[in-house]
């Protein structure tokens, strides 16, 4: 049986800032990702990042995670175990993993869960055809492995994750035949729609598919527009010629981890679902059990790292490790306040109403 004094689990942005946080205050660290490597949503991001200096403002998702990544080799307090799965939490304190098709145990004095989240998925005629795909694997063929995933893309989603994609499909060459959204409007920062729209990209609001064509494969869709009750308005069905559809339609938490050790969970769907009730230290109703990130609350990437550095120096506060926990965890809680501030971050700030009332 193994023993660490902070365990963290999801090796994406929000586990990566985490460990680094814990370490920094000088608490032991074991780090679980279940792919190859470090550094989750972050491998596959081309775009730069907005925020402040603190945020890594002006720099690449994937330059963010070697920057991490270093920052974590470097730390002789942080063990990485990639291409591990965590398979529970026991009652008992017991972390039970298969790393490398090994069946491991381990107990932590803390343990921070970080595992995301995954995409969403809409119900529709054929949506089981090859050539519907999610936005986040859409990104892996492109950014990962450089593979054009079609050659005409219907992009289902509005929000910044479908503009974002839709502009890296441009760049590889990919014709967009349209953007559509159920909301009446972009739901994603203006600046990226602005620069789709730019490109001849057209963006529909309160449009939705109806079905995909083909037999074997995507050969085309159907979409229609929708009343400000979703209900389809007669009449205004077309055909789209594409080859290809990219589902961005927004994320659930991955929570059954925390469902597992008996966190208390409350439906926000503002929040992207079942999300914990948590302090503003990240610490939720299980003693010793944290969050951070998407599992937490689907936000942006910056806002997880910042989260999973204040895990991570709650969790080392916690263990008595005050180097400069108390400052530090300060700083990190008003630059999380900062980047939720105005009407950016409005929808955040009403979902975390509804969760602590």
């Amino acid at each position: 049986m193994l023993h660490t004094e902070v365990a963290v689990i999801g090796g994406g942005p929000a586990g990566m800032s985490a460990a680094i946080a814990a370490a920094k205050q000088g608490a032991r660290v074991v780090l679980f990702e279940r792919g190859l490597k470090l550094g989750g949503q972050l491998v596959k991001q081309t775009h730069r990042f907005f925020g402040s200096e603190h945020e890594y403002a002006g720099t690449r998702g994937i330059d963010i995670a070697v920057i991490l990544q270093e920052m974590i080799e470097k730390n002789k307090l942080i063990e990485v175990k990639t291409d591990t799965t965590v398979l529970g939490i026991y009652q008992d304190g017991v972390i039970t993993y298969e790393e490398r098709y090994e069946y491991g145990r381990m107990t932590a004095e803390k343990v921070i869960i970080t595992t995301g989240a995954a995409e969403k998925m809409l119900l529709f005629p054929n949506n089981d055809l090859p050539g519907v795909y999610g936005a986040g694997a859409v990104q892996t063929f492109m950014n990962q492995f450089g593979v054009k995933p079609g050659d005409k893309v219907l992009m289902v989603g509005a929000g910044n994750i479908g503009l974002i994609v839709s502009y890296q499909l441009v760049q590889a060459g990919v014709k967009i035949e349209a953007i559509i959204d159920a909301a009446p409007k972009v739901g994603g920062y203006l600046v990226h729609a602005a620069k789709l729209q730019r490109l001849g990209v057209p963006i529909l609001t309160q449009t939705t598919i109806k079905e995909a064509l083909g037999e074997e494969f995507i050969t085309g869709a159907v979409i229609h527009e929708i009343d400000s009750n979703f209900a389809p308005i007669k009449g205004t069905e077309r055909n789209v010629d594409i080859d290809t559809i990219c589902l961005a339609v927004g994320l659930t938490p991955l929570s059954e981890l925390l469902r597992h050790i008996g966190c208390e969970l409350k439906h926000v769907p503002i929040l992207g679902g079942y999300v914990p009730i948590k302090d503003q230290y990240m610490e939720t109703s299980a003693k010793g059990i944290y969050v951070a990130g998407d599992v937490a609350c689907i936000e942006e990437a910056s806002a997880a790292m910042i989260e999973g550095s204040i895990a991570g120096v709650s969790a080392a506060m916690a263990l008595g490790y005050v180097r400069d926990g108390e400052e530090a965890r300060k700083h990190y809680i008003q630059e999380l306040q900062g980047m939720r501030s105005g009407s950016v971050g409005e929808k955040i700030r009403q979902g975390l109403d509804q969760l602590c009332g």
